[in-house]
């Protein structure tokens, strides 16, 4: 029997490396972040952008770390592509389980929406050497994620974020609006944060039978596009 040939590394397919397993329990925003943003929708991308980088950032430089000791003829580039095809498939899958239950569904699917693609690009920071844990990756997350268009202009917003969640620890929660009005307020800011720029095209997604392929497909969208700029930032630094 001929002996099969052993492809050398550069030409094996990246998706035949194998991936770690994700750590289930952040694979939606944790209840108290979601409390946070619902008492303080204004600033809602901000909060979620710091706690993804406390409670996410880890995550990716344990990934890295890992799938490198296992496979240490990857590349950056490979190791971005299964970071990338990784949280493309979740937000497809979100996409598809979400917006069949009203304005909450709609509001919850773009939270896990935005939260894993700041999964991403931490994980494809972590890929082309970027510290994931890094206090500065929040601000790259509000500008690929174009919640502001500068850098100075988010670093300022997420102190502003960040000193009013030490004023909410200190005082207490603050009383929440009234569901309805917060809710369509957050759902507004996190769909602009997750790439769903039009608040009709989120909202949409409660009316039958349209839910599923719409959610699908403007999910996987967003998430590609902001793919490719994660990418071009952190390779080129």
């Amino acid at each position: 029997m001929a002996q099969e040939r052993s492809l050398p590394p550069s030409e094996r397919s990246v998706t035949e490396a194998p991936q770690r397993p994700v750590l289930a329990e952040t694979a939606e925003p944790p209840g108290s972040l979601w409390s946070r943003m619902k008492a303080d929708p204004q600033y809602a991308p901000e909060h979620l952008a710091l706690e993804a980088v406390r409670r996410l950032g880890p995550e990716a430089a344990e990934w890295t770390r890992l799938t490198r000791a296992d496979h240490p003829e990857l590349t950056p580039d490979q190791l971005a592509d299964l970071a990338i095809k990784r949280f493309t498939t979740l937000a497809r899958i979100s996409g598809a389980a979400a917006g069949a239950t009203g304005l909450p569904g709609a509001v919850l699917d773009v939270g896990v929406l935005a939260w894993n693609q700041a999964r991403m690009v931490l994980h494809v920071a972590a890929a082309y050497d970027h510290d994931p844990t890094a206090p500065e990756r929040a601000t790259d997350l509000l500008v690929l994620q174009r919640v502001h268009k500068a850098a100075q202009t988010a670093r300022l917003a997420l102190g502003v974020a960040a000193g009013r969640e030490r004023a909410s620890r200190l005082l207490g929660e603050a009383t929440a609006r009234p569901l309805s009005g917060a809710m369509v307020r957050l759902g507004v800011k996190l769909a602009g944060m997750a790439g769903v720029q039009s608040a009709k095209k989120i909202f949409a997604k409660m009316i039958p039978g349209a839910a599923v392929v719409l959610g699908t497909w403007a999910n996987s969208a967003a998430t590609k596009n902001l793919a490719v700029r994660t990418r071009e930032l952190y390779r080129r630094d």
